[in-house]
């Protein structure tokens, strides 16, 4: 292993550059092996000798093809302790999941530059220094800095923003008003001349003027000063208290910090909103013959699975059957294309945020199957524990709310997919039904909604759309015998 560093750091000077040369500022994602649980990630490092033992600055690695930070939540490995191949230097927050980072060299921790608990450190930074011999580990000073590059960047963006900075100040002068900010002036009597702007073109914005109620400067006409003469003197103690409650009222909230999978899952759901045409379709299908299924087979087989279970294989099933609906639209080609399989993401709530692993090939998998691994996936969820290939990815989503009193609701497209399935709870409900001697009697039976949030590029109402809409009804609804053809538990 000596050998090999003192040859990559030959050729390195060879080529006159040892920084350039052992550059590496972030991990693609193809270099991903997931092994176990655990992330074998060629490191984010680069070459050092000039004045310090030879060493390798590691840098945050890119976990998932959309991570372009990170937070450190653990360090597995102390300053001063030895690395083998394979141990787990790091736990890493991603915008995903908490995963391990694994080294792939053997070495010495000499310094740890992001300590644990570091927020948002940007792939590629340096988080760590390790070095080929335990004594070498002395010999680097403990205030030798190893992100100049990050410092350089940062003093040439420091001139831009104190450009920046005076070119606030020059529009500060108020040559518009906002409307919530009239408002305020109203009520509050203000001089707009002592009001600073702080919105584009001169704006004045309605935290301007709550800042400047709070401050206290700023000045008052000199007719809002004059108390008139005959109403007493209350209003006026009214009017001087104003103020002082507003500002109070300003102040009555708390920043909540947001994890870095809440930051992405906020970041997409808007932009699925706002790039992605939902059409909705909502629908009450009678739950009562998937019940009676459910019950034979813990009765009779011994087998115990959730109405969620059977959801997944029924929209597994109908998505096989209108395979046009199993799609997703390509931008670049602005044409919908198939899928080749029916994966089927399930949402699952955990206290970092909304998690969605997949149900791969859930049209070919069993009930029993799918609910053993719907069982596997929701714990690792929660644990935080899910490799990328498990939840990356999927062809439709659904999301149940059946456990919680949630009758109905609207689910928002998790991108690329062209849909998503809402669930809500089961009601027993008292509606006429048709006997076996053709007569109509009042009769309860047990209801549950479900409401289709689909990209209405991929669904049209006339086709794709409405027929794998009736599939999925159909399928859930489904008299006794039929679920026993189209379900294969065994």
């Amino acid at each position: 292993m000596a050998n090999i560093r003192a040859l990559l750091v030959g050729l390195s000077r060879a080529r006159g550059s040892l920084a350039e040369a052992g550059r590496c500022a972030s991990m693609r994602p193809s270099l991903l092996a997931s092994v176990g649980g655990h992330y074998k990630v060629p490191m984010p490092a680069r070459w050092f000798s000039t004045g310090l033992p030879p060493h390798l600055v590691v840098g945050m690695p890119a976990l998932s093809p959309t991570m372009n930070q990170g937070n450190i939540a653990k360090w597995r490995k102390q300053e001063g302790d030895k690395i083998e191949v394979g141990d787990v230097i790091c736990e890493i927050e991603t915008d995903k999941a908490t995963l391990e980072f694994e080294s792939l060299e053997e070495g010495y921790l000499a310094k740890i530059l992001a300590p644990e608990g570091s927020k948002d450190v940007q792939v590629g930074q340096p988080i760590a220094v390790t070095v080929e011999e335990l004594d070498d580990i002395k010999n680097i000073p403990a205030d030798t800095s190893f992100g100049g590059e990050q410092k350089e960047e940062q003093s040439a963006e420091s001139a831009p923003k104190t450009d920046a900075a005076n070119a606030s100040e020059q529009s500060s002068v108020v040559s518009r008003i906002s409307p919530a900010a009239k408002l305020l002036i109203k009520v509050h009597g203000l001089d707009v001349s002592s009001l600073r702007a702080s919105g584009p073109r001169g704006t004045l914005l309605k935290g301007d003027v709550l800042a400047a109620l709070k401050s206290g400067s700023i000045s008052i006409p000199a007719k809002e000063q004059k108390a008139p003469a005959t109403p007493s003197s209350q209003p006026t103690r009214n009017a001087q208290a104003q103020p002082a409650t507003t500002s109070q009222k300003a102040d009555t909230y708390e920043d909540i910090p947001n994890s870095q999978i809440r930051k992405v899952i906020a970041k997409r759901l808007l932009e699925s909103k706002q790039t992605t045409p939902h059409l909705y379709l909502s629908k009450d299908v009678v739950l009562d013959p998937l019940l009676a299924f459910r019950s034979e087979l813990k009765e009779q087989h011994g087998i115990k699975v959730s109405v969620n279970d059977i959801i997944i294989k029924a929209v597994a099933i109908a998505l096989r059957n209108v395979p046009e609906a199993n799609a997703y639209w390509n931008s670049e080609k602005e044409e919908a294309q198939k899928c080749d399989s029916v994966d089927i993401s399930i949402a699952v709530a955990t206290e970092k945020g909304l998690m969605t692993p997949i149900i791969r090939n859930a049209d070919q998998k069993t009930i029993s199957a799918i609910s053993s691994e719907v069982k596997q996936l929701a714990e690792k969820a929660r644990a935080g524990k899910l490799a990328p290939n498990e939840f990356q990815g999927g062809t439709f989503s659904i999301s149940n709310l059946g456990m919680y009193p949630v009758d109905h609701f609207c689910a928002i497209i998790n991108p690329p997919q062209s849909g998503i399935l809402a669930v809500g709870r089961g009601n027993k409900v008292v509606e006429p039904v048709v006997d076996s001697d053709g007569n109509e009697k009042a009769a309860a039976v047990t209801k549950m909604s479900l409401t289709l949030s689909a990209d209405h590029r991929v669904f049209d109402g006339q086709g794709n759309f409405s027929r794998s809409w009736h599939r999925i009804s159909a399928t859930l609804g489904d008299c006794y015998c039929k679920w026993k053809e189209v379900a294969i538990v065994f």
